[in-house]
């Protein structure tokens, strides 16, 4: 199935693995990639060496094209994206929207720039800076989200920018992959499905928590950083939710404590990422440092199963899916549903000549 996705990123199908911290590292990626899909590297969790490292680790796993997702507002973004083009690395996405100069640097050195949008301002805005094509999640998204359904928001995006839309939130199946193309999208990005797959590291106790969940069992909340977050209702979420200022504050000192040693950031430097994300929110200094080291209680369940202690990011379609297919069934599975999908509306009676 070629789309202008495919086109714009020479991978066979229109299916984009995304960048989840801790979750989508080589082996998820290559494997993703190996199935045609774009693979999508989580770099906001590694260290620049790190990430360079990953790289090669991903190029010696494939020769398949795949890219790797950065955090826009990070202090290092810069030497990040210079890893990207001496690496010859393929795809560069954003969780934030890049600056007009880093989406500059990155065509100027031929790498195709995907920014992630939650609102159509945001597509048009990166649209108008030069971005090849946005991903744009809906609420059903994992992770950090906004509160406008896929359904709503992915038609407006369509229309409102004339460069190739991938639409996240809520996708799990070949249905979804034909809905979405009917929309105008030239693709899908899924997390939580390719999160919940056999080549992904992690834990089993943490992938059976996800298969054991329903629609409602996923749900979004403010207390882990002060921003709507989507994830696993659990323990830890309902405590975080119950607790005082004064025992938030002190959670949040023992995880950042963690986080700093992990990612050798200093006390200012971690402080300024948590204030880049305040900026314009009501967010406690507990919220503050929380927002600063997330990550942390993402890696204590996705990289060391501590569900009681970590927070799991997730995605609606956690309630819906049921199995842990590989990389190739599951991409495989996709296509195979939405050539069937495709074949059904081809035949519906009364379709008018020419309209298949």
């Amino acid at each position: 199935m070629r789309t202008a996705l495919t086109e714009l990123t020479g991978v066979r199908h229109p299916i984009v693995q995304t960048g989840m911290g801790w979750v989508a590292g080589p082996r998820l990626v290559s494997a993703a990639a190996n199935a045609g899909a774009l693979g999508v590297l989580a770099s906001a969790t590694m260290t620049p060496a790190r990430l360079r490292q990953a790289v090669r680790e991903v190029r010696a796993r494939t020769e398949a094209p795949f890219g790797v997702n950065l955090r826009a507002d990070a202090g290092d973004a810069r030497e990040r994206v210079r890893i990207i083009v001496d690496e010859g690395v393929r795809v560069a996405s954003f969780a934030l929207a890049p600056s007009r100069e880093l989406i500059a640097e990155l065509r100027d050195a031929g790498v195709v720039v995907i920014p992630s949008v939650g609102a159509r301002r945001h597509a048009e805005k990166v649209a108008a800076w030069g971005a090849d094509a946005v991903i744009v999640q809906g609420g059903e998204g994992g992770g950090h989200t906004g509160d406008v359904a896929t359904t709503v928001l992915l038609p407006q995006v369509v229309d409102a920018v004339d460069i190739p839309v991938v639409a996240a939130g809520g996708f799990h199946d070949g249905r979804g992959l034909v809905a979405a193309l009917a929309y105008g999208a030239a693709g899908i990005a899924m997390g939580t499905r390719f999160l919940l797959t056999s080549d992904s590291t992690v834990p089993d106790g943490v992938k059976a928590r996800y298969l054991a969940a329903s629609v409602r069992d996923v749900t979004v909340t403010t207390a882990v950083d002060g921003l709507p977050h989507r994830m696993l209702r659990s323990d830890l979420v309902e405590t975080l939710e119950r607790s005082g200022r004064a025992r938030a504050l002190l959670h949040a000192l023992r995880r950042a404590a963690g986080f700093r040693k992990l990612s050798g950031l200093s006390w200012p430097e971690m402080v300024r990422d948590g204030l880049a994300l305040r900026h314009g929110k009501d967010l406690s200094w507990s919220q503050v440092l929380l927002a600063a080291n997330t990550p942390m209680l993402l890696r204590a369940a996705m990289v060391e199963g501590r569900t009681d202690l970590g927070v799991m990011a997730s995605g609606q379609v956690a309630g819906v899916i049921e199995d842990l297919p590989s990389c190739a069934e599951l991409v495989g599975r996709v296509m195979t549903e939405a050539e069937k999908a495709l074949r059904e509306l081809r035949e519906l009676p009364g379709l008018p000549p020419g309209q298949d």
